[in-house]
């Protein structure tokens, strides 16, 4: 009786995990991409912003943004219902404002919930649906994002609450009545308002 309770502890103790991580035999890769390479490629396009003067580009194995004024850059590949999405971030300088995009229309700005670390000149940190101004947006004060340093960021839902790690630590959970599905919410999004930004090591998994 002592070897088996042993052998419990020893079973649960392999099933730990950290905060937000799905377990791997839960999920299916179905798409990536770590940005070494020169050009954007035919998996990404530009969106329709307000001004669409600002500057999507691929630096140093980077995917770099800035000044781009809610031009968000579009995954042509459309996500799963049940997905979790992956990602490297970093703010180049102390305005912060870390933004992505998720469940949109894979062309216009704010078509889907709008995700924000830092915003406001790093003083807000915000999930927001079709409007990231809305009353219904969800909003705390910022986490503080650090100029330089690499954020684990993912955005995960498997129903119809959107969950929201940084670093595996649950930020934010948007509990949403009526799920934004659908061919018009099914894409994802990289975007930012004028502060220097770049990401890295997407990761796409459908939740099974």
């Amino acid at each position: 009786m002592k070897f088996l309770a042993v052998l419990m502890l020893l079973l649960m103790g392999c099933q730990t995990r950290e905060i937000g991580e799905p377990s791997a035999s839960k999920r299916t890769l179905v798409f990536s991409d770590n940005f070494d390479r020169v050009e954007l490629g035919n998996d990404w396009k530009r969106g329709v912003g307000e001004a669409g003067n600002g500057k999507w580009a691929i630096q140093d194995g980077w995917l770099t943004g800035s000044a781009l004024k809610n031009d968000p850059l579009w995954l042509t590949k459309s996500l799963p219902d049940r997905v979790r999405v992956e990602f490297d971030a970093q703010a180049l300088t102390p305005e912060g404002d870390l933004k992505f995009e998720i469940f949109g229309d894979g062309n216009q700005h704010a078509s889907g919930y709008v995700v924000i670390m830092g915003g406001w000149k790093n003083s807000l940190d915000v999930i927001a649906r079709l409007d990231e101004h809305g009353a219904d947006r969800l909003a705390q004060p910022s986490l503080k994002v650090v100029p330089n340093r690499t954020y684990k960021m993912a955005a995960e839902r498997d129903g119809r609450a959107l969950r929201w790690y940084v670093d595996d630590k649950l930020v934010m959970t948007y509990d949403d009545a009526q799920p934004l599905v659908g061919r018009e919410h099914a894409f994802f999004a990289f975007n930012d308002w004028n502060a220097p930004v770049r990401f890295d090591n997407l990761r796409v998994f459908e939740l099974q």
